[in-house]
């Protein structure tokens, strides 16, 4: 995955968290706020007002028409679900029956369960499921009369489907009339359960959990595009950075890449590319400097030294010693010479000064000039030279072009092949350019893989194809590289070994197209 990719993937995470946080406790508060609510008016007004109200024992449901308690719930509390569950004799009678043994306050409990069912009030609340209470429940109940009790459950009415309910229940005095005698009013316990249905409020949080989620992928889908974008723009200095500086190259180290102004650590690190880079080109341009000037200074000497040796040999009567010694005291200069030209057309190369002399070039033209010129080395091996292929027109320097491909036939014969082909085709390059493929084929040895990726490194030999013994210097290859790469094209091997070598040669049409005239 790509830095971009990750840092998308990081970004998108974490909002998608942050959301997912913001969505819960968003959820969790308008839950609890809408519950709390409920509650806050269960247990505060909507109890009060009931218990303020005259509520008669055996008052409820009994016929087709409500009594006059039922009336008066429904009519005052329409939205409510109400349960009056009447006891006797009073709260501190049963408080006192349920301090006695275990069998005592079971014989209270059971006597207060038949109390609940005989008759009680029941408000938006069916009789056949009233709401009923563990005794765990009932006994918290009765033993803290003042505190009540906040449950949820399942509540239904007449002719409807259970529904979630918040029931808010408190043991308390409720009136049930005046005395007439005394005149004073009459209450007993009893048990007052009044509840909502939560079924609305269940439903707003489900919109609006369902709200959150379009909310949340929307936001999903934002979040990733917007990570995408800033990702890409905060990348955007580094792949400047990274464009420049697949750019530079050993021929134009005097390039630098973009030092952005962004005073983050992209621009420290194109700041300490830019010295790297002026650290290698001076390094680079000393060694250019050095191959160049000691090349010079060498031609001088070796020259006269190859000039006296021929001399020697002409112009006297050596021994056949001398003569032997003469003889190779000149093959060495002339080696020597040899070695220098290349040194020099590689610094040359190096410094990117290599002049081409581009006009049109027919590969088959070129190529069959090379096997007619190289036919008698190609004899004395026992050797033979084929050029097949098409003639497709390009434009370079034929002289450049022909040392490239002497040099690939010379190794090839070098490696004791005794069949070369010398072929052309038209080829597409690595990014579609229209182009030319010239390629020598040898069926000679092959060369390991392993040496492959190192045959174009200046000095660089595969003992068993390439001795020092055939005179070769190990430049060659590097100085057809530096040609191909002038020329804008490329160079690479194909071989296995037992099987022979293939050098391909790719190179760019340039500006021709179809020629009628006479090319090199």
């Amino acid at each position: 995955m790509t830095l971009r990719g990750r840092l998308t993937l990081f970004y998108t995470v974490l909002l998608t968290a942050l959301l997912l946080l913001l969505a819960v406790l968003v959820l969790g508060l308008m839950r609890n706020r809408l519950i709390g609510s409920i509650k806050e008016d269960l247990r505060g007004n909507t109890f009060g007002q009931i218990t303020r109200l005259t509520l008669t024992p055996g008052d409820g449901e009994t016929g087709t028409s409500p009594s006059p308690t039922l009336s008066k719930l429904r009519q005052n509390f329409p939205n409510y679900r109400v349960q009056v569950e009447f006891l006797f004799p009073s709260i501190e009678v049963i408080q006192k029956e349920l301090q006695g043994s275990a069998q005592d306050r079971q014989k209270e409990l059971s006597f207060l369960r038949r109390m609940q069912r005989e008759k009680p009030v029941n408000s938006g609340i069916t009789q056949g499921s009233p709401v009923v209470l563990s005794d765990e429940q009932l006994l918290e109940l009765l033993s803290n009369p003042d505190r009540g009790l906040e449950l949820t459950t399942a509540t239904q009415a007449d002719f409807e489907e259970p529904v979630p309910t918040q029931v808010y229940v408190q043991l308390t005095e409720v009136q049930t009339g005046k005395s007439i005698i005394e005149n004073t009013d009459e209450t007993q316990p009893a048990l007052v359960y009044v509840g909502r249905s939560l079924q609305g409020t269940y439903d707003t949080l489900d919109r609006l959990r369902s709200l959150m989620l379009v909310l949340f992928i929307a936001g999903l889908f934002i979040s990733s595009g917007g990570a995408y974008v800033l990702s890409g723009q905060a990348l955007r200095p580094l792949r400047q950075v990274q464009r420049a500086a697949e750019l530079i190259g050993g021929k134009n180290l005097s390039a630098r890449v973009p030092e952005p102004p962004t005073q983050d650590e992209v621009q420290a690190l194109a700041q300490s590319l830019n010295r790297m880079l002026g650290r290698l080109e001076g390094s680079f341009e000393a060694q250019r400097r050095f191959t160049s000037d000691a090349s010079h200074e060498l031609r001088t000497p070796v020259t006269a030294i190859s000039g006296h040796a021929s001399y020697l040999l002409r112009r006297t009567d050596p021994s056949e010693g001398q003569r032997e010694s003469l003889t190779i005291i000149r093959s060495e200069a002339e080696r020597l010479t040899n070695l220098i030209s290349s040194l020099l057309d590689l610094a040359r190369s190096d410094g990117g000064v290599m002049v081409l002399r581009r006009q049109p070039v027919l590969p088959t033209l070129l190529m069959g000039d090379i096997a007619r010129e190289l036919q008698p080395l190609a004899q004395a091996q026992n050797a033979v030279l084929n050029v097949t292929g098409s003639d497709e027109a390009l434009e370079g320097d034929p002289d450049r072009l022909k040392q490239v491909i002497i040099n690939l036939v010379s190794n090839a014969l070098k490696a004791g092949s005794t069949r070369v082909e010398l072929s052309s085709r038209a080829d597409r390059g690595i990014r579609g350019e229209d182009g030319v493929r010239l390629s020598v084929s040898d069926d000679g040895p092959g060369i390991a893989p392993e040496h492959l990726e190192r045959l174009f490194d200046r000095f660089y030999r595969v003992e068993e194809s390439r001795s020092r013994d055939q005179g070769g210097a190990g430049l060659g290859l590097a100085i057809a590289r530096s040609i191909v790469d002038a020329h804008e094209g490329r160079i690479w091997f194909e071989s296995e070994v037992g099987h022979g070598t293939t050098v391909n040669v790719w190179l760019p049409r340039g500006k021709v197209a179809m020629l009628d005239e006479d090319v090199a």
